[in-house]
């Protein structure tokens, strides 16, 4: 009974000891690994029509470049938390940063689709090492109180912005440089934190437990199955044996994870969270949402670059609103919850975030930014700020201190894990819908075409602008139907499973975490 408060005492001297320019610099090493695992999610996204032109990846098949990383990162993050634990935060921390940029310099080398996608897959393995492991040490490196809660502050913000310094460095990167380089750009950043953990940063203490890799290799084995069975149906059909054999093993996967966590003495994922019916709706909210969202950059970084003709950098400055916004959001809801309650900002965010994508539906080859993307792109993100700060509070909901971490933790993994799940499900929408397109717009080429038009189209099946356009364009209205209808089912959950009054939550005030990372 007396081990807790010993616990807490010791970690509390440790954290003393790093008074001054010696905590400055621990937060510095310790954010600045939470800025590279988190904006590494955008950055890629403005280099993906570079990418696809310098390796020839499909339009399906690209997405990989996005839900190699996200699927690891989002199916590992709670064992790379776990491992923390076992063996040591910093220890472990220096090591997801050490990995990470080795994968981040494997895939600025790569010559291949399978580089690249290896070293992406890669990178998810280093950040869910890294960035559970940085927010602990948060605990252990300050002590409690005013320090601690600045040093929370400083981790939220940048877990929050970096989505958007990705988004603007990413498009520095490939105008300037290449590609690679936001890949390259890792290498001398987490170097340095490498080195500088060991001198800023005390070890934490060791506490048994167990490895649950069973259930975490089962889980992100399933997922990528069930990823790859509908790219897979985008490309080749529903009746593909490869697309319906990728499906039955995600189903066997799958099942074997429920039952390993059901039997395992300390499982990864505790399933006794989704028992409260809040929380499990939660859950489900932030599957569809992040579906959603990762969709809605995915797409649009593809329909900007390709079709409006953006520039990376002009790309990259184009979305930077998405961010300013959901901070708008985010802060309206922070100021009205103790007034109304998550539920109403849930099912106002959902629905906002909805009519956004439904409005970009209607862009087409004759779209402009202002008049066609930037005002979906806004009520879009206003409702998404709404969301993540309802989401938050509720995950953490009627859950005992002791499992706070399990709880947000599970929430961020459904964030990744959502994401991509959803990302393969709208490609496959795009999939079917730009192929239908090109069908049509194949004898219309053809009867204007000139010979030399005829023979480069017989060799490489591509149309050229702006035939290409409009099936570009055909299939990204049809992704953002399917995104609009992820976000309604998420309103519909918000409606029927929350039930939570706002005086449920006052136990909570002054526990609230910041946005999740990449948000």
């Amino acid at each position: 009974m007396s081990s807790a408060p010993q616990h807490t005492s010791a970690t509390d001297t440790a954290a003393r000891q790093q008074g001054g320019g010696a905590g400055v610099m621990a937060l510095l090493v310790i954010a600045s690994c939470q800025l590279m695992v988190v904006l590494d999610i955008t950055i890629v996204n403005i280099a993906l029509p570079d990418i696809q032109r310098s390796l020839d990846f499909s339009t399906t098949s690209l997405s990989w470049v996005v839900n190699a990383y996200t699927l690891t990162f989002g199916g590992l993050l709670l064992l790379g938390g776990r491992a923390g634990d076992i063996l040591g935060r910093r220890r472990v921390f220096v090591f997801g940063v050490l990995l990470f940029v080795l994968a981040s310099l494997l895939g600025g080398f790569a010559q291949s689709e399978a580089q690249l996608l290896g070293a992406r897959a890669l990178q998810g393995v280093g950040g869910a090492i890294a960035s559970p492991t940085s927010l602990a040490l948060i605990s252990t490196t300050f002590p409690e109180g005013p320090e601690r809660n600045r040093a929370f502050g400083v981790f939220a913000a940048v877990s929050a912005g970096g989505g958007a310094i990705g988004l603007l460095a990413g498009g520095m990167l490939v105008e300037w440089l290449n590609w690679r380089w936001v890949l390259f750009v890792n290498v001398p950043i987490g170097l340095l934190i490498a080195l500088a953990a060991p001198r800023w940063i005390k070890e934490s203490e060791r506490h048994p437990g167990h490895f649950d890799v069973t259930g975490a290799l089962t889980s992100t084995a399933g997922m990528v199955l069930l990823v790859y069975g509908f790219i897979r149906a985008a490309q080749d059909g529903w009746r593909d044996p490869l697309t319906l054999a990728s499906f039955a093993g995600a189903v066997v996967l799958l099942a074997l994870f429920v039952l390993v966590e059901r039997r395992s003495r300390q499982p990864i994922t505790p399933l006794h969270m989704f028992a409260d019916r809040n929380r499990a709706g939660t859950y489900g909210i932030m599957l569809c949402l992040a579906a959603a969202i990762f969709g809605m950059f995915f797409f649009l970084t593809l329909f900007v670059q390709n079709v409006l003709d953006f520039s990376p950098l002009l790309a990259g400055v184009a979305f930077l609103p998405v961010s300013a916004v959901i901070a708008v959001g985010a802060g309206l809801a922070s100021r009205f919850l103790p007034v109304y309650g998550p539920k109403p900002f849930m099912v106002l965010g959902a629905v906002l975030a909805a009519g956004g994508l439904a409005w970009l539906t209607l862009t087409d080859v004759h779209s402009t930014y202002a008049g066609s993307v930037l005002g979906p792109m806004l009520v879009f993100s206003l409702g998404m700020g709404m969301e993540f700060v309802s989401l938050t509070l509720m995950a953490l909901s009627n859950v005992p201190t002791r499992e706070t971490g399990a709880a947000s933790g599970l929430l961020n993994a459904m964030q990744q894990v959502g994401g991509s799940l959803g990302l393969s499900i709208l490609v496959t929408m795009f999939g079917t819908a730009s192929g239908n397109e090109a069908k049509r717009q194949v004898p219309a080429f053809l009867a204007q075409a000139t010979p030399v038009e005829r023979l480069r189209f017989s060799r490489t099946g591509e149309l050229p602008p702006p035939w290409a356009d409009e099936v570009l364009t055909a299939g990204v209205s049809a992704a953002f139907v399917m995104a609009a209808v992820f976000t309604l089912i998420a309103a519909v959950i918000a409606v029927v499973v929350i039930q939570v009054r706002p005086s449920d939550l006052e136990r909570l005030k002054g526990d609230t975490p910041g946005p999740l990372p990449g948000a």
